[in-house]
């Protein structure tokens, strides 16, 4: 085992590079875990992409798929959620940022004590608040949804899973840049690595390391961005099955908040570089625990009058009303309308193909290896040939007019060279009307 924590061991982390995390109380990893913050410089460009800003995009890609294959479910329109997902990308990153900004100021004023914009702007080392991100997302989300006329009550239910997702893997955004950790801890999972024992020991006792040192036990502190990361986990998986049996729209959102919360007020007060809203010696208040108390508290008491309320007059949810259904016939409509055009042109090229072959002699599936064309090319030619009705108006013209009538059977017959059998022209049509048909049931 290489760690007892001794006095020498933390002298020689001090004096290293830094980018290793030990793990003393577990006896595994001896050597530590050696890490980096960047992910991968782009050649030729000298552009460093870090694991932070990767994970945080990461989770929210995440989320962002979930959502969208849920987003019927909660009787939503995909289109306008789309509207909402990138307002709420953008006021995500700006609210993180500025919430970050404002309770840690002092680390953007220069020398001259002027603000320093261009280093509160930059977030490649880190400093996004998660409680500012899912203000700012809300923020912006919800301005965007009032301008588009979604139902704001189960968008929020949408956003709460997926701000779990994005929260659960963003976390471990801390892990790379070696930050959100807690006060010391003998369990299994402490660990300790330069940046925390600089964070937590370094910058009190500046000039004598050897006070530093002779309490290096003090030093194995909790992972709070592992606890953050799990909690998040669970609370998708539980909010994730409930949502089936959710009692209103709107519960799932509240749910969250008060659940993410309960945890985030217990994870901050292990930490020890929370942002603090008042920090002198008699008083100390953490910015995200005042925050966390408040969620559990609103929503706890919303989440009771609702339940009351829906039990003694019942509710009815977005999904099930007439203005969600007819949204999604029209997006439903207007989707099949846009796979058909794009359906038409292929099988224009199909039809191109077969005429070529059919010129030059040839048979389209012996020459191609393929066999009767698909569903989507019988389609084309029942479009293009002729139909019944079509038949039956050239009998009636035959009576009256046989000159003519011969002309035209001729010149159809040339055009429409493979569809000549009537058998032929017969099962295309039948498979198109099928296919007309699913389209319909799915319309529905």
């Amino acid at each position: 085992m290489l760690l007892s924590m001794t006095a020498d061991f933390v002298r020689e982390l001090l004096d290293s590079d830094g980018g290793v995390i030990y793990f003393p109380n577990s006896g595994l990893f001896e050597n530590g875990i050696k890490i980096d913050n960047v992910m991968f410089t782009i050649p030729g460009l000298n552009l460093e992409i870090y694991w932070y800003g990767f994970l945080i995009a990461l989770g929210m890609v995440l989320a962002m798929i979930y959502a969208y294959r849920r987003v019927r479910k909660f009787g939503l329109e995909p289109d306008r959620f789309t509207d909402m997902v990138l307002a709420g990308f953008i006021g995500g990153i700006i609210g993180a940022r500025a919430y970050y900004v404002v309770f840690s100021l002092d680390k953007y004023l220069t020398d001259e004590g002027t603000f320093d914009l261009w280093a509160a702007l930059s977030i490649r080392d880190g400093g996004l608040a998660i409680y500012g991100g899912v203000i700012g997302a809300l923020i912006f989300g919800l301005l965007v949804a009032k301008i588009r006329k979604v139902k704001i009550a189960p968008l929020l239910d949408l956003a709460g899973l997926g701000f779990l997702i994005g929260q659960c893997i963003g976390r471990w955004g801390n892990f790379f840049n070696q930050e959100a950790f807690g006060s010391k801890t003998s369990l299994p999972w402490g660990m300790v690595s330069k940046d925390i024992l600089n964070e937590l020991y370094f910058f009190y006792y500046p000039e004598n390391v050897s006070v530093i040192a002779n309490r290096a036990l003090d030093m194995i502190a909790h992972p709070c961005f592992l606890y953050e990361s799990l909690w998040c986990l669970v609370g998708f998986l539980a909010l994730h099955f409930y949502s089936k049996h959710r009692k209103f729209d709107g519960e799932i959102f509240l749910l969250y908040i008060g659940w993410y919360g309960l945890g985030r007020f217990w994870i901050e007060g292990l930490r020890t570089d929370s942002l603090y809203l008042v920090n002198t010696e008699t008083l100390k208040l953490k910015v995200s625990q005042l925050v966390a108390g408040t969620c559990v508290i609103f929503a706890a008491a919303l989440l009771i009058y609702m339940y009351v309320t829906v039990k003694k007059k019942g509710y009815t949810f977005y999904y099930a009303t007439d203005e969600s259904k007819e949204l999604l016939r029209l997006y439903d409509e207007k989707n099949l309308k846009s796979r058909r055009k794009r359906g038409k042109n292929a099988d224009d090229e199909v039809e191109e193909h077969i005429l070529a072959a059919d010129a030059e002699g040839e048979n389209v599936n012996e020459s191609s290896g393929e066999e009767t064309p698909s569903d989507v090319e019988t389609e084309s030619v029942d479009a293009e040939g002729p139909s019944d009705t079509e038949t039956e108006s050239a009998d009636a013209e035959d009576s009256s007019d046989t000159e003519d009538a011969e002309e035209e059977n001729s010149g159809s017959e040339q055009k429409n060279a493979p569809d000549s059998s009537d058998s032929y022209a017969e099962e295309p049509k039948k498979a198109a009307d099928s296919d007309e048909e699913n389209d319909t049931k799915t319309d529905k």
